[in-house]
Protein backbone atom coordinates (compact mmCIF):
# COMPACT_ATOMS: atom_id res chain seq x y z
CA UNK A 1 0.00 0.00 0.00
CA UNK A 2 1.37 3.39 -0.78
CA UNK A 3 2.90 5.76 2.12
CA UNK A 4 0.65 8.71 2.46
CA UNK A 5 2.43 12.25 1.69
CA UNK A 6 2.73 14.56 4.18
CA UNK A 7 -0.12 17.14 3.85
CA UNK A 8 0.30 20.82 2.76
CA UNK A 9 -0.15 22.19 6.27
CA UNK A 10 2.33 20.09 8.30
CA UNK A 11 4.91 20.71 5.50
CA UNK A 12 4.53 24.28 5.92
CA UNK A 13 4.83 24.41 9.47
CA UNK A 14 8.17 22.04 9.40
CA UNK A 15 9.75 24.75 7.13
CA UNK A 16 8.68 27.62 9.08
CA UNK A 17 10.13 25.79 12.42
CA UNK A 18 13.44 25.26 10.54
CA UNK A 19 13.46 28.65 9.36
CA UNK A 20 13.18 30.12 12.86
CA UNK A 21 15.97 27.47 14.24
CA UNK A 22 17.48 28.83 11.91
CA UNK A 23 16.94 32.41 11.76
CA UNK A 24 17.54 32.41 16.06
CA UNK A 25 21.00 30.71 15.75
CA UNK A 26 22.39 33.17 13.08
CA UNK A 27 21.09 35.77 15.45
CA UNK A 28 22.91 34.80 18.20
CA UNK A 29 26.17 33.48 16.73
CA UNK A 30 26.26 37.30 15.02
CA UNK A 31 25.76 38.84 18.66
CA UNK A 32 28.68 36.69 20.11
CA UNK A 33 30.69 37.63 17.24
CA UNK A 34 29.92 40.95 17.68
CA UNK A 35 30.41 41.23 21.62
CA UNK A 36 33.53 39.33 21.21
CA UNK A 37 35.25 42.18 18.48
CA UNK A 38 32.79 45.17 19.14
CA UNK A 39 32.28 47.05 22.00
CA UNK A 40 29.86 49.91 23.13
CA UNK A 41 31.36 53.13 24.49
CA UNK A 42 29.89 51.99 28.02
CA UNK A 43 31.49 48.86 27.87
CA UNK A 44 34.43 50.21 26.90
CA UNK A 45 34.09 52.92 29.88
CA UNK A 46 33.35 49.91 31.96
CA UNK A 47 36.65 48.28 31.08
CA UNK A 48 38.95 51.21 32.08
CA UNK A 49 37.18 51.28 35.23
CA UNK A 50 37.77 47.51 36.24
CA UNK A 51 41.29 48.26 35.14
CA UNK A 52 41.84 51.31 37.52
CA UNK A 53 40.20 49.79 39.80
CA UNK A 54 42.61 46.28 39.69
CA UNK A 55 45.64 49.19 39.96
CA UNK A 56 44.19 50.88 42.96
CA UNK A 57 43.63 47.35 44.42
CA UNK A 58 46.95 45.95 44.41
CA UNK A 59 48.00 49.32 45.86
CA UNK A 60 45.55 49.36 48.67
CA UNK A 61 46.66 45.57 49.57
CA UNK A 62 50.36 46.99 50.12
CA UNK A 63 48.77 49.95 52.12
CA UNK A 64 46.74 47.33 53.88
CA UNK A 65 49.58 45.42 55.18
CA UNK A 66 51.81 48.39 55.90
CA UNK A 67 48.98 49.33 58.24
CA UNK A 68 48.44 46.46 59.75
CA UNK A 69 52.29 46.23 60.32
CA UNK A 70 52.59 49.60 62.06
CA UNK A 71 49.29 48.91 63.69
CA UNK A 72 51.09 46.06 65.48
CA UNK A 73 53.53 47.38 66.52
CA UNK A 74 51.67 50.24 68.40
CA UNK A 75 49.63 47.52 70.07
CA UNK A 76 52.78 45.93 71.09
CA UNK A 77 54.20 49.42 72.56
CA UNK A 78 51.17 50.24 74.15
CA UNK A 79 51.54 46.72 76.09
CA UNK A 80 55.11 47.51 77.15
CA UNK A 81 53.71 51.12 78.88
CA UNK A 82 50.95 49.66 80.34
CA UNK A 83 52.80 46.20 81.67
CA UNK A 84 55.67 49.06 83.09
CA UNK A 85 53.21 51.74 84.20
CA UNK A 86 50.28 50.37 85.02
CA UNK A 87 50.94 46.55 85.35
CA UNK A 88 48.17 45.52 83.74
CA UNK A 89 47.56 44.78 80.07
CA UNK A 90 45.98 46.79 77.51
CA UNK A 91 41.90 46.47 76.79
CA UNK A 92 41.62 44.28 74.39
CA UNK A 93 38.18 46.28 73.69
CA UNK A 94 36.22 49.82 74.61
CA UNK A 95 34.40 48.37 77.49
CA UNK A 96 31.59 51.14 76.82
CA UNK A 97 31.68 50.95 73.07
CA UNK A 98 27.77 50.21 71.47
CA UNK A 99 29.11 46.88 69.73
CA UNK A 100 30.56 45.55 72.63
CA UNK A 101 27.70 46.25 74.89
CA UNK A 102 25.12 44.85 72.49
CA UNK A 103 27.64 41.63 72.52
CA UNK A 104 27.43 41.80 75.78
CA UNK A 105 23.35 41.88 76.07
CA UNK A 106 23.18 39.08 73.36
CA UNK A 107 24.50 37.00 76.23
CA UNK A 108 22.32 37.69 78.92
CA UNK A 109 19.26 35.67 79.48
CA UNK A 110 15.74 37.03 80.23
CA UNK A 111 15.95 35.44 84.00
CA UNK A 112 18.92 38.12 84.39
CA UNK A 113 17.24 41.37 82.96
CA UNK A 114 14.47 40.34 85.52
CA UNK A 115 16.85 39.29 88.37
CA UNK A 116 18.85 42.60 87.91
CA UNK A 117 16.07 45.29 87.40
CA UNK A 118 14.45 43.96 90.59
CA UNK A 119 17.74 43.68 92.69
CA UNK A 120 18.68 47.05 92.00
CA UNK A 121 15.53 49.02 91.43
CA UNK A 122 15.93 50.33 94.90
CA UNK A 123 19.63 51.07 94.49
CA UNK A 124 17.99 53.32 91.70
CA UNK A 125 16.06 54.84 93.64
CA UNK A 126 18.61 56.23 96.54
CA UNK A 127 20.96 57.68 93.55
CA UNK A 128 18.07 59.14 92.41
CA UNK A 129 17.93 60.84 96.08
CA UNK A 130 21.25 61.65 96.05
CA UNK A 131 21.11 63.49 92.78
CA UNK A 132 18.52 65.84 93.94
CA UNK A 133 20.43 66.53 96.72
CA UNK A 134 23.21 67.37 94.74
CA UNK A 135 21.34 69.81 92.50
CA UNK A 136 19.81 71.45 95.59
CA UNK A 137 23.35 71.35 97.06
CA UNK A 138 24.98 72.96 93.87
CA UNK A 139 21.88 75.56 93.90
CA UNK A 140 21.98 76.66 97.72
CA UNK A 141 25.54 77.36 97.00
CA UNK A 142 25.23 79.42 93.93
CA UNK A 143 21.93 81.11 95.65
CA UNK A 144 23.93 82.12 98.94
CA UNK A 145 27.11 82.59 97.60
CA UNK A 146 27.79 82.62 93.92
CA UNK A 147 31.56 82.94 94.39
CA UNK A 148 32.20 79.84 95.36
CA UNK A 149 30.76 76.61 93.80
CA UNK A 150 32.29 73.31 93.28
CA UNK A 151 35.79 72.71 90.97
CA UNK A 152 34.05 71.55 88.12
CA UNK A 153 36.63 72.11 85.30
CA UNK A 154 39.91 70.30 84.27
CA UNK A 155 43.45 71.55 85.46
CA UNK A 156 44.87 70.34 81.78
CA UNK A 157 43.07 72.02 78.52
CA UNK A 158 42.15 69.66 76.02
CA UNK A 159 42.79 66.65 77.57
CA UNK A 160 41.92 63.01 75.91
CA UNK A 161 40.26 60.94 78.55
CA UNK A 162 43.59 58.41 77.80
CA UNK A 163 45.04 60.63 79.63
CA UNK A 164 43.32 59.50 82.66
CA UNK A 165 45.77 57.30 85.09
CA UNK A 166 45.14 56.20 88.59
CA UNK A 167 42.45 57.66 90.84
CA UNK A 168 41.71 57.38 94.38
CA UNK A 169 42.40 53.96 96.45
CA UNK A 170 44.39 51.52 97.14
CA UNK A 171 47.04 51.54 94.34
CA UNK A 172 50.18 49.22 93.39
CA UNK A 173 53.12 52.77 93.72
CA UNK A 174 56.14 52.24 91.88
CA UNK A 175 58.43 53.84 94.35
CA UNK A 176 57.63 51.75 97.24
CA UNK A 177 56.79 48.79 95.28
CA UNK A 178 53.97 47.88 96.96
CA UNK A 179 50.02 48.83 97.79
CA UNK A 180 49.39 52.04 99.06
CA UNK A 181 46.73 54.93 99.66
CA UNK A 182 46.46 56.98 96.68
CA UNK A 183 44.60 60.32 97.26
CA UNK A 184 44.64 61.99 93.96
CA UNK A 185 44.16 61.24 90.22
CA UNK A 186 46.80 60.84 87.88
CA UNK A 187 46.46 63.11 84.58
CA UNK A 188 49.61 61.95 82.21
CA UNK A 189 50.92 64.65 80.35
CA UNK A 190 54.07 65.99 78.65
CA UNK A 191 56.42 68.33 80.74
CA UNK A 192 56.02 72.15 80.68
CA UNK A 193 52.20 71.27 79.83
CA UNK A 194 50.09 74.08 81.47
CA UNK A 195 48.23 73.35 84.39
CA UNK A 196 45.14 75.83 85.55
CA UNK A 197 42.72 76.35 88.68
CA UNK A 198 39.51 74.32 88.16
CA UNK A 199 37.42 77.01 90.28
CA UNK A 200 38.31 80.46 90.96
CA UNK A 201 39.36 80.85 94.68
CA UNK A 202 42.60 81.71 97.34
CA UNK A 203 46.26 80.08 96.91
CA UNK A 204 46.32 78.78 100.80
CA UNK A 205 49.55 77.04 100.13
CA UNK A 206 52.77 76.67 97.79
CA UNK A 207 55.46 74.18 98.70
CA UNK A 208 58.57 73.38 97.00
CA UNK A 209 59.99 70.05 97.78
CA UNK A 210 61.69 67.54 95.87
CA UNK A 211 60.65 64.51 97.89
CA UNK A 212 57.19 62.97 98.07
CA UNK A 213 54.82 65.19 95.90
CA UNK A 214 57.24 67.62 94.95
CA UNK A 215 56.28 71.43 94.19
CA UNK A 216 52.46 71.67 95.37
CA UNK A 217 49.64 74.39 95.11
CA UNK A 218 47.12 74.55 97.09
CA UNK A 219 43.65 76.74 96.46
CA UNK A 220 40.68 77.12 98.89
CA UNK A 221 38.09 77.20 96.68
CA UNK A 222 35.32 77.99 100.60
CA UNK A 223 32.20 75.42 100.83
CA UNK A 224 35.22 73.08 101.94
CA UNK A 225 36.82 72.67 98.89
CA UNK A 226 40.03 72.69 98.43
CA UNK A 227 42.06 71.45 95.60
CA UNK A 228 46.11 70.41 95.17
CA UNK A 229 48.23 70.48 92.06
CA UNK A 230 51.16 67.93 92.77
CA UNK A 231 54.28 67.09 90.82
CA UNK A 232 54.76 70.44 89.16
CA UNK A 233 57.25 72.19 87.38
CA UNK A 234 57.38 75.96 87.62
CA UNK A 235 54.63 77.89 89.88
CA UNK A 236 53.39 80.89 89.09
CA UNK A 237 51.34 81.84 91.82
CA UNK A 238 52.19 83.07 95.66
CA UNK A 239 50.51 81.69 98.40
CA UNK A 240 47.64 84.60 99.71
CA UNK A 241 47.02 85.64 96.38
CA UNK A 242 43.33 85.47 94.46
CA UNK A 243 43.05 83.06 91.31
CA UNK A 244 40.60 82.93 88.98
CA UNK A 245 38.95 79.47 87.16
CA UNK A 246 41.34 78.85 84.19
CA UNK A 247 43.92 81.21 85.10
CA UNK A 248 47.60 79.40 84.70
CA UNK A 249 49.18 78.65 87.63
CA UNK A 250 52.07 76.62 86.66
CA UNK A 251 53.58 73.81 84.43
CA UNK A 252 54.02 69.78 84.88
CA UNK A 253 56.66 68.85 86.14
CA UNK A 254 59.08 65.72 86.35
CA UNK A 255 60.51 63.52 88.78
CA UNK A 256 63.55 61.10 87.81
CA UNK A 257 62.04 58.59 90.29
CA UNK A 258 58.60 58.14 88.36
CA UNK A 259 58.04 56.64 85.42
CA UNK A 260 56.76 59.35 83.56
CA UNK A 261 55.86 63.06 83.79
CA UNK A 262 52.07 64.09 84.85
CA UNK A 263 49.84 65.97 87.54
CA UNK A 264 48.75 64.47 90.57
CA UNK A 265 45.45 66.36 90.96
CA UNK A 266 43.17 66.11 94.74
CA UNK A 267 40.11 67.19 95.39
CA UNK A 268 39.22 67.38 99.02
CA UNK A 269 35.85 68.19 100.88
CA UNK A 270 35.96 69.41 104.09
CA UNK A 271 39.13 67.52 104.49
CA UNK A 272 38.53 64.39 102.94
CA UNK A 273 39.71 63.37 99.52
CA UNK A 274 37.02 62.89 96.86
CA UNK A 275 37.12 61.40 93.50
CA UNK A 276 38.28 64.03 91.13
CA UNK A 277 37.27 62.33 88.02
CA UNK A 278 33.52 62.94 89.62
CA UNK A 279 34.15 66.40 89.04
CA UNK A 280 34.88 66.40 85.53
CA UNK A 281 31.44 65.75 84.43
CA UNK A 282 30.62 69.27 83.31
CA UNK A 283 33.92 69.95 81.35
CA UNK A 284 33.60 67.25 78.84
CA UNK A 285 31.28 64.93 76.77
CA UNK A 286 29.18 62.19 78.48
CA UNK A 287 31.37 59.32 76.44
CA UNK A 288 34.34 61.31 77.55
CA UNK A 289 33.53 60.89 80.77
CA UNK A 290 32.44 57.41 81.04
CA UNK A 291 35.73 56.49 79.71
CA UNK A 292 37.82 58.84 81.90
CA UNK A 293 35.41 56.77 84.57
CA UNK A 294 36.32 53.18 83.39
CA UNK A 295 40.38 54.02 83.18
CA UNK A 296 40.76 55.51 86.59
CA UNK A 297 38.71 52.50 88.53
CA UNK A 298 40.59 50.31 86.22
CA UNK A 299 44.16 51.06 86.09
CA UNK A 300 45.53 49.48 89.07
CA UNK A 301 49.60 51.44 89.35
CA UNK A 302 49.89 54.92 90.13
CA UNK A 303 52.07 56.81 89.31
CA UNK A 304 53.51 58.43 91.89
Amino acid sequence: MPKKKPSLVRRILAGALRYLVATVSFAIVLYVLFALFFSTDQERQLLRENRLYRQRYAKMLEKERLIADVVAGLEEKDQVIYEGLFKTSVPSADPVSPANLITIADSLSESFYVSTAASTSGTLMLMAGSVDANFEEVFRIMTNKRDSVPPLSLPLHDMSYVQTGASVGMKFNPVYQLQVQHDGLDLVAPQGAPVYAVADGLVSQVIRSRKGLGNIVEIDHGNGFITRYCLMGDILVLRGRRVKRDQQIGTVGISPTLPAPHLHFEVLRNGVPQDPVNYFFASVSPDEYVRMLYLAVSTEQSMD
